[in-house]
């Protein structure tokens, strides 16, 4: 049994003034693996003070010594790399592959704030004016428990190359993953305050957070529910946020599009992280006079999908992270079935033989209209929608009336077709005919899935505030 005890302030580990505890359950076997001490307002409000304390002199420092800081962290990192990967299979039950994935960009965070950082231009003519990209000050950070580390360790890298300091509260059902990566921070020795860490509910350390005269920003990523709320705190002391939420992701497959490799793509990208991500290709849109072909090759790709134990190289899909998550995913797959909606494939209840964890049979659904709440609604599950259009002129209509807008799919024979339907696709992010990865492309929503951008020098901007400073002659 795991007893995570204290939190991180001012670069000691210390007990939490909070005294609310929460188990920690392992999602494939539902057994408690361990307890975590949940911080409170006071906590919060001592790692804010330390935060404060530490950009009064990190605000200067100088871009060697920010460089160097952010080298110490990538290493000691990347030396228990393999902790993190086996912690984050045990306590969030994603895949070996997908953990493996997430660990590595856990790491890669550092050097490319480093990159961005150094190429950047903080100080630059504007007329007769010079202008200073300024940081923000302290900075609230607030992570989900789909890929703890990874948005830890971006946000952190991003925020420490800005010049700013960081208050960070993960997601509570991350707890153990917290703790390893905690331990990593502190052994890279950096000056106390730059970084606190303080577990602790939504309601409780991350209204404190956004509520607190001294954050000057919030960066969050979760749900788009939460993100209003934080939107709508953060304007009482016109903190500047950057939000990262939901989305229902079109994926597009034009009718000369080459179905046996995009429907299998298709699969990949609605499945990914066990359908718990927010730029998952939930809703598939399929030209009609293909639809058959569509469902054959979908039925053909979605089988040879393995559903087990998340430590297992060869599983695909494990199980979702809480009980909570399980109903709801299968409060879905009732309602598509009630409103009227084709069950492909899949169904309620876990594949046989995975009764004792969260497991969830990855479900398509044909004859589905945009009308429907399985497919305007993030379900944060591996259940994909299937709609059909008529002409490219139908895809984009489809694929644009959502609330959201995070990213999209689009798979076609003609590369300048594929683009011109891109183009028009309302997306942060747009894929044609494969998944990419790009850490200097900015990454955000329009619509309802978020405020600004990170990655690259989108991402540090972010974290930067424009001075224009003139002066006689």
């Amino acid at each position: 049994m795991k007893r995570i005890h204290q939190i991180y302030v001012n670069g000691r580990f210390v007990d939490p003034h909070g005294t609310e505890t929460m188990q920690l359950v392992n999602p494939s076997t539902r057994e408690v693996l361990g307890v975590v001490t949940l911080g409170d307002e006071h906590d919060t409000r001592d790692a804010i003070a330390a935060a404060k304390t530490a950009y009064a002199t990190y605000d200067r420092s100088t871009l060697e010594e920010r460089a160097t800081y952010l080298k110490r962290l990538h290493d000691a990192v990347r030396a228990r790399s393999r902790d993190l990967v086996e912690v984050m299979i045990e306590e969030f039950g994603g895949t070996r592959f997908f953990c493996e994935d997430i660990i590595r960009r856990a790491i890669d965070a550092f050097p490319h704030a480093t990159e961005v950082m150094q190429s950047f231009q903080f100080v630059r003519p504007a007329g007769k004016a010079t202008v200073h990209m300024d940081p923000l000050g302290v900075v609230g950070i607030i992570t989900p428990w789909n890929a703890s580390a990874a948005f830890v360790c971006s946000k952190l890298a991003m925020a420490l190359a800005a010049g700013s300091t960081a208050v960070i509260k993960p997601s509570e059902l991350s707890a153990c993953q917290t703790q390893i990566l905690t331990e990593c921070f502190h052994a890279a020795e950096l000056p106390p305050g730059l970084f606190n860490i303080v577990n602790g509910r939504g309601d409780v350390v991350g209204t404190e957070l956004t509520r607190h005269p001294d954050i000057g920003k919030i960066s969050f990523t979760g749900s788009t529910a939460v993100g209003k709320t934080i939107a709508r705190g953060a304007a009482e002391t016109m903190k500047r946020v950057t939000l990262e939420l939901g989305g229902k992701s079109p994926n597009v497959l034009l009718d000369d599009a080459d179905f046996a490799q995009a429907i299998p793509l298709a699969v990949m990208s609605a499945f990914m992280n066990s359908g718990q991500a927010c730029l998952a290709g939930t809703r598939l849109l399929v030209p009609e006079g293909r639809l058959d072909e569509a469902k054959r090759l979908l039925v053909q790709a979605v089988s040879a999908v393995r559903v087990g134990p998340p430590g297992d190289a060869a599983t695909q899909i494990g199980p979702l992270v809480t009980q909570k998550q399980y109903e709801r995913v299968q409060g879905y797959i009732r309602l598509g079935i009630e409103e009227g909606a084709e069950l492909l494939i899949g169904g309620e209840g876990p594949p046989p033989g995975l009764e004792a964890g969260y497991f969830p049979r990855p479900t398509v659904f044909t004859g589905v209209t945009n009308d429907m709440r399985i497919a305007r609604e993030e379900i944060f599950g591996p259940v994909l929608s299937v709609l059909t259009f008529k002409d490219d002129e139908d895809a984009i209509r489809i694929a644009n009336d959502t609330d959201y807008g995070l990213q999209a799919y689009v798979s076609g024979g003609d590369p300048e077709r594929a683009h011109r339907v891109a183009q028009r696709l309302v997306a942060g992010r747009v894929f044609i005919n494969g998944l990419f990865d790009e850490p200097h492309a900015p990454f955000g929503g329009f619509k309802q899935s978020g405020l600004g951008r990170e990655f690259g020098t989108y991402g540090l901007e972010a974290y930067l505030e424009p001075k224009a400073v003139m002066a006689p002659g």
